[in-house]
């Protein structure tokens, strides 16, 4: 795949619009890469000018932060800033909702002033531009697809229709869990619980979700996050539904409805 580093542009004195921050699930988890591969697919036919920090770029301080450790998350953050202004960067774009709130509310305070967009928002523009066409809505038309709403898109950054728009692009037949947008109900894994065992109670969050979701009908579970991806593929696992129902993300989705 064909993905330049910042600094492999800068030693020719050039600059990328857009930096596609990749985030430590996309780096990493084994599932969440094929998300990062499918999003750099999309932008590379569309011809987006963009380029990754690489090994220059480390965690945004999200989950130190939510766990109650500020001193790391001022650590973490200053670094990224101190490489993000000394490329200049202006325009970030990003996949997974966490970093996308972290870069975009908190930096800015410590210096960290970017244009901050989720690829939802980015697909949903490319779409709107007429740069992503999907004629008939490819291999998704008519199709159930169910939305789960992440907590830092949807309730933290009030982004609840421009993935809606993604989905209607693909002419699926979008149907709606009951606690939905503003009433969504969180995966399971936000303020740093993914890291962490679960407190007792009745039954697991992402499992009450994932019941919601099934409940629906649909065979197709849209996520737009790494968390909330892992946590709904575990929810649909437990019901022992894996074989009939996938939890993709939005770039997958496009990607795989262009074929690419």
């Amino acid at each position: 795949m064909n993905i330049p580093t910042v600094a492999d542009l800068a030693a020719k004195g050039q600059s990328p619009e857009v930096l596609f921050w990749v985030g430590c699930a996309g780096s990493y988890d084994d599932r969440y890469k094929r998300v990062t591969k499918a999003f750099v697919k999309i932008m590379n036919a569309v011809g987006t000018n963009f380029a990754v920090l690489g090994t220059e770029e480390s965690c945004t301080g999200d989950p130190a932060r939510r766990a109650g450790n500020e001193f790391l998350f001022q650590m973490q953050a200053m670094a990224n800033i101190q490489v993000l202004n000394g490329y200049g960067i202006k325009k970030i774009v990003t996949a997974c909702p966490h970093c996308f709130n972290t870069i975009k509310n908190e930096y800015p305070e410590l210096g960290g002033n970017y244009e901050v967009i989720h690829h939802s928002t980015f697909l949903q523009q490319l779409i709107n531009e007429g740069k992503i066409k999907l004629e008939g809505g490819g291999s998704f038309k008519g199709k159930k697809i169910t939305y789960h709403d992440s907590c830092y898109l949807g309730r933290a950054n009030n982004i609840y229709e421009a993935p809606r728009q993604v989905l209607e692009a693909l002419d699926a037949d979008l149907v709606e869990m009951k606690r939905c947008k503003t009433t969504g109900l969180c995966c399971g894994a936000g303020g740093a619980q993914m890291f962490k065992d679960a407190e007792k109670g009745k039954k697991e969050i992402n499992i009450e979700r994932a019941e919601e979701a099934l409940h629906t009908g649909a065979k197709t579970i849209a996520v737009a996050c790494p968390f909330c991806m892992t946590m709904m593929t575990d929810g649909v696992k437990n019901k022992e539904r894996e074989a009939d129902v996938s939890v993709k993300d939005l770039a997958e989705l496009i990607a795989e409805a262009k074929g690419l």
